[in-house]
Order: structure tokens, then sequence, then C-alpha cells
């Protein structure tokens, strides 16, 4: 079963500050990661992603840097920033609120009990 994509879009930011607050990361590798870790269900395009590391960037929750690979295949690599960090957190709270919200307003009654 796919996810359906626009249930996860406006959780982009949150998707990638999570996967950056474990590591600094490049963009395939971070795209990798969200298929891997939702069974190959939900994955970004490449558009979608790439607008998104600008979009942090430029609102100061991440930097960008050059990595120093010896193959050839020179990576930008993303950091998150401690404002990123707080941004983070902020969301992840505000997604938990959301979330709440629709469970009790999509459970039928019958879901409830169980």
């Amino acid at each position: 079963m796919s996810i359906a994509s626009d249930i996860i879009r406006g959780h982009t930011d949150t998707i990638i500050l999570s996967s950056l607050r474990e590591k600094d990361s490049y963009g395939y590798e971070i795209n990798k990661k969200i298929k891997t870790a939702s069974g190959g269900r939900y994955e970004l395009n490449e558009a979608t992603l790439y607008t998104a590391f600008k979009r942090l960037e430029d609102n100061g929750c991440i930097t960008s840097y050059w990595g120093t690979e010896q193959a050839n295949a020179r990576r930008k690599y993303y950091h998150i920033t401690a404002f990123g960090i707080d941004t983070c957190k902020r969301l992840h709270t505000e997604w938990e609120a959301a979330k709440k919200i629709i469970d009790t307003l999509i459970c039928t009654e019958g879901e409830k009990d169980e």
C-alpha cells in the first residue's frame, strides 16, 4: 500500500530535519532513508527534496557544505543548526497535536473501543 503524498507533503521539513538530527547527510541518502523507513511506501521526488533544502537553509534551519569524497562524486551535505533543532521540536509537537485531533475526528465509535 502506498501512502498518499498529500497526507505527508506538509511535513517534509519535519521529516528532513528529523533525519538531520541524527547526522549530517546529503539528498540521495536522506531520500533513501525515507524510502527504507517507510517500507518503500513513500519517497520524496527530487524537486520537492531540493526545494525543501533551499527553504530550510534560507530560514536558518540548516547549513550546507561540500563533502570531500575521493570518488569523483562530490556531494553537498546538510547540517541542522540549533535553530533547526528547535524548529524540528516545535514541528514535532504540532504534528502530535494534529495527529490527536485527526484520530479523534476520523475514528468511528467501534474503532475507539478496540
